[in-house]
């Protein structure tokens, strides 16, 4: 297996990262202009989302050449020439597969489309329900929604049948009962491998193996009939197996898992995936569990959450991804902390809250600075297909339009989008054109070389915390312990190693806050191993940090 305690993974959304061309939109050679940059920091991987050949309907994911890069983004010898250039400076990369669908544009589509028998075996279809004739489509088969809002099923007259789609209309899944599809899919993965490639991260592979049986769902919106379906755990063991890549680091994003089933796919014994990507910390500030519906962050569930899944997957040997951040979410800093007055020390004490927890880091790109939400005031800014049919369906909901940009200012995935901020220059350094998604309001202050001349920056703190991984075996190693778990101010933890102690304590309040269980003169003993404040005082002081480290 490989080696994965003590390392951290940096992502990286090439559309968004760093534009080497000019033409407003991020590349390959954008990203080899940033290997210096990304090295100091001292991470370990890369993770590239996709740069495959796509008609980006949803920004990349949905794919329409597996083994091409999509001409915005550059070459296959760019391609090659930043694997070569990442290893000389000591990095790894990782790609993105996305293995559950396809774009429609994708030739085993429009094979299929064209009537070619074998291609439709490809996709998942089916005949209508309560059909009144053979012209008649009837209703969808399921009462499935996709991620995107609305039917998870399209209706499509070349084929006389409906096809499921998990998210977006253009992305048909792929049917993994078909050994022919997974063959197919694993020479994919198996191609990269040989061009150099260290790491794979599986997009929502928990959604490829559909239940046996499709049936309405009685209780929700059908998340709980296909994820972790039947066969998932055969067919991830196949495709390690037959891509030859068990020895490399992998992760899987798991949409609506649980924990027993995080535990099964990150067991070494089990030859799996090197760790899981859930998402259940994420939903705290979902009002009845929908994402689109704002209240405050729920901390006692946050905190429970964390303990539940460090706890857990620590006794049955699995292992997590650590993370805040990623394409596919707001800001944390502006979700948990506090983006205005405690920008600086809440980003930190969020960093810290998780990089010292047992499990491997990811930061995403623009985190190390204390990047925020994009602050958009019109629909007309946004790009993501999530957000706009989702803006749509708010309206159709009787939002007002304010009401509905509110939402999205908080919600929406393009706060994650915004360009990389590398300068106070023109468009943030990160273009010489306007880019493809406009820059957060804030781009002229929050940026790369501000950061880079403060010694007590966002991404001074960010260098010690990887370094701190890379050095010191009891937070790559150690076991895990909560404690103050009746203080809903608080998320503190103690990891232990060979007579080794390190005491997390964490402020989530823009006040002071005294803890319930312990006093801060118990560590008047132990070094402070790292903090957002100087000194220390009789209470954890807002967005507080203190990570307190002793020997037996």
């Amino acid at each position: 297996m490989a080696d994965f305690k003590n390392k951290v993974v940096y992502q990286i959304y090439p559309k968004s990262f760093k534009d080497s061309n000019g033409d407003g939109i991020g590349d390959l050679r954008g990203v080899i202009d940033a290997l210096d940059y990304l090295a100091d920091m001292g991470v370990d991987y890369l993770w590239l989302t996709p740069f495959f050949v796509s008609p980006q309907k949803d920004n990349g994911y949905d794919i329409a050449d597996y083994l091409a890069i999509d001409p915005h983004f550059g070459t296959m010898d760019d391609f090659d020439a930043l694997v070569k250039a990442a290893d000389a400076k000591g990095l790894k990369i990782m790609l993105d597969m996305v293995l559950c669908h396809t774009s429609d544009q994708h030739a085993w589509f429009q094979r299929a489309l064209a009537g070619d028998a074998d291609y439709q075996r490809y996709y998942i279809l089916r005949d209508g329900c309560n059909k009144t004739c053979a012209d008649d489509p009837g209703e969808p088969p399921t009462n499935w929604q996709c991620a995107f809002g609305g039917s998870a099923w399209q209706w499509e007259p070349r084929l006389g049948k409906w096809y499921l789609h998990l998210h977006d209309v253009s992305q048909p899944d792929l049917d993994w009962t078909n050994p022919t599809v997974r063959d197919e899919l694993a020479k994919v993965v198996r191609f990269w491998k040989e061009r150099g490639v260290a790491g794979f991260r599986f997009d929502v592979i928990n959604l490829v193996a559909k239940p046996e049986v499709f049936a309405d769902d009685t209780q929700g919106l059908g998340r709980r009939l296909f994820a972790d379906g039947p066969h998932i755990h055969e067919y991830l063991q196949e495709l390690v197996r037959s891509a030859g890549i068990g020895d490399m680091v992998t992760v899987g994003e798991m949409a609506s898992t649980d924990l027993e089933n995080c535990i099964h796919y990150t067991r070494p014994a089990n030859h799996e995936l090197s760790m899981t990507f859930s998402f259940h910390h994420l939903k705290v500030d979902y009002k009845d569990g929908d994402k689109w519906a704002l209240m405050p962050p729920d901390m006692m569930r946050l905190k429970q959450l964390f303990a539940a899944w460090q706890t857990g997957m620590a006794k049955a040997g699995g292992w997590n991804a650590l993370f805040w951040c990623n394409h596919d979410q707001p800001r944390i800093v502006s979700r948990l902390g506090d983006d205005k007055e405690y920008r600086e020390a809440s980003a930190k004490m969020l960093a810290a809250c998780i990089h010292l927890m047992r499990g491997t880091p990811y930061i995403y790109q623009g985190e190390e600075l204390g990047m925020t939400n994009a602050g958009y005031t019109s629909i007309a800014d946004y790009r993501d297909v999530e957000s706009l049919n989702y803006y749509r369906i708010l309206r159709e909901q009787g939002k007002t339009e304010a009401e509905a940009l509110t939402i999205l200012t908080a919600r929406s995935r393009d706060n994650g989008r915004t360009p990389m901020q590398w300068s106070a220059g023109p468009y943030a350094g990160f273009s010489t054109k306007e880019p493809w998604i406009p820059l957060a309001k804030n781009h002229a202050t929050i940026h790369v070389e501000a950061a880079q001349r403060d010694e007590d920056s966002i991404l001074a703190f960010y260098r010690r915390l990887i370094q701190l991984r890379h050095e010191m075996p009891i937070i790559a190693e150690g076991d895990i312990r909560f404690i103050e778990e009746d203080n809903p101010d608080v998320i503190a933890y103690e990891r232990t190693w060979q007579g080794e102690q390190l005491t997390v304590l964490c402020n989530f309040r823009p006040t002071d806050v005294h803890l319930r269980h312990l006093s801060l003169q118990d560590f008047a003993d132990a070094q402070k191993l790292l903090g957002n404040y100087p000194g220390r005082e009789e209470c954890l002081r807002p967005y507080e940090v203190l990570a307190l480290y002793r020997q037996a």
